[in-house]
């Protein structure tokens, strides 16, 4: 059979399991990535296993989220983790450096590699030709305890690309159309692999845009070929050894299969508060803008911030204005400020923010009350930028800086200068903020803050589950709605007992004394619950306050996977109208949990005399999990 890159990939790293949709497989991990907002638990977990040895080819820990150190706090996790990397020797990325997914891609992806993310953007490393998927600390710290990670194999999706781009139209617009066609729950089960002619036309950063922000359709990854476009950007960082040339076959075989033209797409726009409610910025012209925002994970490359000091040059942001820029990497700051670039921002009256996610996460730049926050990010779900009251709408950096000299949203197609922007020969490349930290050192003293707690412990499944729904949600609930996630809350990351006061804030405001007085509880969900963020404090929470089952008409995959790992048993209707008959305060009843787990459940609703159809959206494996308490204490116990 004719092969997929995907498959392709899949079967040079294949441990175990069969490449058929659906089967579980297991694929041995080359790489993995954390960050700093979840890489205090990632650590602590890998810590509790006792290992000697990371097995990984190399693992790298950046610092890139929660860089205000208004407290202790966030310098106390950074030491910690810090102090992990040299005991395990991991590579530490010092605060500064930059965007974990703009300096992985920029220093470490490699085409035909797997890496394994504790950050949901993580498949940004798929526009180099790689399978990079976001997932759950716990799967990262067990990835690098063992070099494998466990999954179902996803179908894969060919998203074909064919025309050309107009002019001043981006790869940002092309995501938004996806976007646009599939929805937030079209990638669901999915790998989305690109080909197609219009591929000569999008460089290894445009790339990383789209399978960036692939994430939002809720696909396992995103993947691009590794091609000329590949090769030419890793010559320029100094890795032309890295490069391999990796396609499909002609003629592979996938499971769907979708054609955009990108001659057809205008200048587009998400509009609050998800990123498939797209729209033309045209149909937008005129509305007064009050912040913008330009940077993340999603934007912040040379050639977006080269485009973005061109169209300021010689202008001045609008007196109503406020322009931030955070830049991806610190090579892309330094390349800024030697070229002139980063002094057309600043007389343009841009605020230059660190290198680092920043305001993407809610980390400070929160706007006004009732503000219009223009953005080149990834999420506008409601509260995520820190003001519950503001609407934040995503668009291209080259509309984001139009608009911010303007006043007003303005599409790039407005724009009458030319954007083209010469690479240099080679990219500065400079390693002062990282620390290369080669084999274990076991005797390391592990630096332990007193805001640092333990992470909680699943229970062993048990046979009968009597439990009371303790709330009831709608759609599309995501990980910042289960546990917030702003600068009031982040230093707090490693701390579930004092984030266990905040859960599920942004919908009701007694969740924890629901829990503490029923003894924890089930929640119920709607369609793609869990959709977002890789956080699994929206899974450590909710099982510290001892939920012990979420039902809901579907799930997403990383939040889904978390729930199991944590040990809290995700279920689901087996008829999705069966969602109407619960209600908050019934009381559930389920039976032969730890023998009929993976077969159908009846679930049953004493107050009102009801048995309605249940699934378990798992595996044997899964089950394992579940019966050993988590994945923790499996994984302890298999090492």
């Amino acid at each position: 059979m004719n092969q997929s890159l995907t498959h392709k990939i899949l079967e040079k790293n294949l441990m175990g399991g069969e490449l058929l949709p659906g089967e579980e497989i297991k694929v041995k991990v080359n790489q993995t990535l954390t960050q700093d907002s979840t890489g205090t638990m990632v650590y602590l977990q890998l810590e509790k296993m006792g290992i000697k040895e990371i097995k990984t080819d190399f693992s790298v820990a950046y610092i890139d989220h929660n860089t205000i150190q208004s407290g202790f706090e966030n310098a106390d996790d950074h030491e910690f983790i810090k102090s992990v990397c040299e005991k395990y020797g991991i590579i530490y990325s010092k605060p500064g450096n930059g965007i974990c997914h703009q300096i992985n891609f920029e220093r470490f992806g490699i085409p035909s590699n797997v890496m394994i993310g504790s950050d949901s953007h993580t498949p940004t490393g798929g526009g180099l030709g790689m399978i990079a998927i976001g997932a759950g600390g716990l799967d990262v710290a067990v990835a690098m305890a063992t070099g494998s990670y466990t999954l179902k194999m996803p179908k894969v999706l060919n998203i074909e690309l064919v025309g050309e781009l107009s002019k001043h139209i981006t790869s940002k617009d092309v995501i938004l159309k996806v976007l646009e066609e599939l929805t937030v729950k079209g990638g669901v089960g999915y790998i989305v692999e690109y080909s197609g002619s219009g591929l000569k036309a999008l460089s290894a950063t445009d790339r990383g845009t789209i399978t960036n922000m692939g994430a939002e359709l809720g696909a396992t990854t995103s993947i691009f070929p590794s091609d000329e476009m590949t090769k030419i950007f890793l010559e320029k960082q100094g890795r032309i050894h890295d490069y391999k040339a990796l396609k499909a076959d002609e003629n592979a075989v996938y499971d769907k299969k979708v054609q955009i033209n990108l001659s057809k797409i205008e200048s587009l726009v998400a509009k609050p508060h998800s990123p498939d409610n797209i729209a033309k910025v045209k149909s937008l012209s005129g509305m007064k803008v009050d912040q913008v925002a330009i940077g993340s994970c999603t934007n912040s490359s040379y050639t977006d911030l080269m485009k973005v000091a061109k169209i300021l040059k010689g202008n001045s942001v609008h007196a109503d204005v406020s322009l931030v820029i955070s830049p991806g990497s610190s090579n892309i700051l330094k390349m800024l400020s030697e070229n002139g670039a980063l002094g057309d921002m600043i007389a343009a009256g841009a605020r230059i923010l660190e290198a680092s996610c920043g305001p993407c996460i809610g980390m400070g730049q929160a706007p006004k009350t009732n503000g219009i926050s223009l953005r080149t990010f990834n999420r506008n779900f409601k509260g995520r930028c820190g003001t519950k009251s503001a609407d934040v709408y995503l668009v291209s950096p080259e509309t984001a800086a139009i608009s911010a000299i303007k006043g007003f949203i303005t599409p790039s197609t407005d724009i009458s200068i030319d954007l083209s922007v010469k690479l240099p020969e080679k990219f500065d490349v400079f390693d002062h903020y990282f620390i290369y930290n080669k084999g274990s050192k076991l005797d390391t003293e592990v630096a332990m803050g007193p805001n640092i707690k333990a992470f909680p412990e699943g229970n062993y499944l048990q046979d009968v589950l009597v439990s009371e729904v303790i709330l009831k949600t709608g759609d599309n609930i995501t990980t910042d709605d289960i546990m917030p996630s702003n600068a009031k809350l982040l230093p707090f990351r490693s701390n579930i007992p004092k984030l266990s006061n905040f859960a599920f804030s942004t919908i009701i405001e007694d969740f924890k004394e629901r829990a503490k007085k029923n003894n924890g509880g089930i929640v119920v969900g709607g369609e793609n619950y869990g959709q977002g963020s890789s956080r699994e404090h929206a899974a450590l929470v909710p099982l510290y306050l001892g939920v012990k089952a979420v039902l809901a008409k579907s799930f997403a995959r990383i939040h889904r996977d978390n729930l199991v790992n944590v040990g809290i048993i995700p279920l689901v209707f087996k008829n999705k109208e069966d969602y109407e008959k619960i209600d908050e305060k019934d009381s559930i009843e389920i039976k032969n949990l730890k023998s009929d787990l993976t077969r159908e459940l009846v679930l049953s609703v004493i107050n009102k005399a009801l048995e309605i159809p249940v699934t378990f959206v798992g595996s044997d494996y899964d089950q394992d999990v579940l019966e050993a308490g988590g994945y923790l204490n499996y994984s302890v116990k298999n090492l």
